[in-house]
């Protein structure tokens, strides 16, 4: 991967991208993810994630275009399963981005 790609997606989204959380934060950059997963409720979890979706996923594909990560957590069925996924993934990412 790229310096420039790991930066694009670490930063910020725009306003019109950003992730909403079923009664919950709003979401504007991967960094912000791992914390919001682990304060979630589980109702609100099961929201997102479950019956053949998981929304963040598809967050992380088609608006920060990560999809190795998408696809690896699209495989998660747990808050902290995700949530290490997510922070093991930005540790690299920051890395790599300088």
């Amino acid at each position: 991967m790229k310096k420039e790609h790991a930066k694009k997606i670490l930063k910020d989204v725009m306003p019109e991208q950003c992730f909403w959380i079923n009664k919950g934060p709003i979401i504007k950059n991967l960094r912000q993810l791992p914390r919001a997963l682990r304060r979630m409720k589980p109702e609100t979890f099961t929201h997102h994630v479950g019956k053949g979706k998981n929304d963040f996923s598809v967050w992380i594909d088609h608006v920060l275009g990560d999809a190795n990560l998408a696809s690896a957590i699209s495989k998660l069925k747990t808050k902290k399963a995700m949530a290490d996924a997510l922070n093991k993934r930005i540790k690299i990412l920051k890395k790599t981005a300088g």
